[in-house]
């Protein structure tokens, strides 16, 4: 370089130097001309050992990757590039502290390439990283915390099941399934005996941990993906079987009453009986047609299993009642 451009690289050396960025020079060979004081600190490499080397000689880490591609493009033309921080996390090995680098926990980076064009010089570029650990951390602390709202938006509190605003979602989105596929969507409504008296004779606590288990034990009954098992509300739930004809949700339901009467929860009828807790189940089952409506359709579902389920009550309970007049 002529006296006058290591003038002028002296003078950017000390401005930048403060700056709270790495900041490094490159000449049209690749070669370090400068490095500040923040990529010294991070690195654990100070300027003097690296000036005047290739860069990815340096880093041999870097060759072939984004980096290489990138001052290629500046120095040969005239490219500036914005490395996509998602692609690129922490492409330089820099480390917060001596404690980060022993557990090899980089920093996030966020890297930019730029070309300088210095009178009487070949093109030179610049390199800024800066540290976006901070804002990466508080990235994913709002994913996170928007997961647990969401879990929080459509699970029970108590049962850690499916709430009824879960179950509305789901009804719109497998009754429009169904009515693209031609097939049968099954619902059952499905209420605890007597879970009035229940609470009367136990208190809440214990029939809250009775809710609890009745819905662990529906749950491990309902194995495909796409079935949904929710809490309706009090002790009535509610189990969406996609692609399921009345026969077979049938079974389901028979085989719910069966394991809930398996669970042998106490349960002290209102005559001094010692009983157990048992269920009632109104099945219903649908075909949309081609030209319903999704609301139309999802009422005469809720509306067919509902009417089962007081058939069920009525017939004196724990039993399984389908509605004579099917939804489809």
């Amino acid at each position: 370089m002529s006296p006058d451009a290591l003038n002028r690289m002296a003078l950017l050396e000390s401005v930048i130097a403060a700056v709270n960025l790495g900041a490094v020079v490159l000449d049209d060979r690749r070669r370090v001309v400068l490095w500040n004081r923040w990529m010294a600190r991070h690195a654990g490499l100070d300027a003097d050992a690296v000036r005047g080397r290739d860069l990815f000689e340096v880093f041999p880490e870097l060759q072939n990757k984004r980096i290489e591609s990138a001052v290629t493009q500046a120095l040969r033309d005239n490219f500036p590039s914005l490395l996509s921080q998602t692609l690129n996390k922490a492409p330089f090995p820099l480390f917060h502290n001596a404690a980060a680098r022993a557990r090899d926990e980089r920093m996030q980076q966020a890297v930019e390439v730029t070309p300088i064009d210095v009178a009487g010089e070949a093109r030179h570029c610049l390199i800024q990283v800066s540290d976006v650990s901070i804002a990466v951390g508080r990235e994913k602390l709002l994913r996170e915390q928007a997961l647990v709202l969401r879990e929080q938006t459509y699970s029970d509190s108590l049962t850690g099941i499916a709430n009824r605003r879960h179950f509305d979602v789901a009804m719109d989105k497998e009754l429009r399934l169904a009515k693209r596929s031609g097939a049968t969507l099954s619902l059952l409504m499905i209420d605890i005996d007597y879970f009035k008296s229940y609470n009367d004779h136990y208190g809440h606590q214990a029939g809250d941990t009775a809710l609890t288990q009745v819905a662990a034990a529906l749950r491990s009954l309902l194995q495909r993906p796409a079935d949904l098992l929710a809490r309706y509300g009090g002790e009535e739930f509610a189990a969406i079987l996609p692609n399921t004809d009345p026969d077979q949700a049938v079974l389901m339901a028979e085989a719910i009453r069966a394991r809930v009467t398996a669970l042998r929860i106490p349960h002290v009828a209102a005559g001094g009986n010692v009983l157990h807790v048992t269920v009632s189940i109104g099945v219903a089952s649908l075909r949309p047609g081609k030209g319903t409506d999704a609301v139309d359709d999802a009422a005469r579902l809720i509306g067919a299993a509902d009417r089962a389920l007081y058939v069920a009550k009525r017939a004196g309970r724990d039993c399984v009642m389908v509605n004579p007049a099917q939804a489809n």
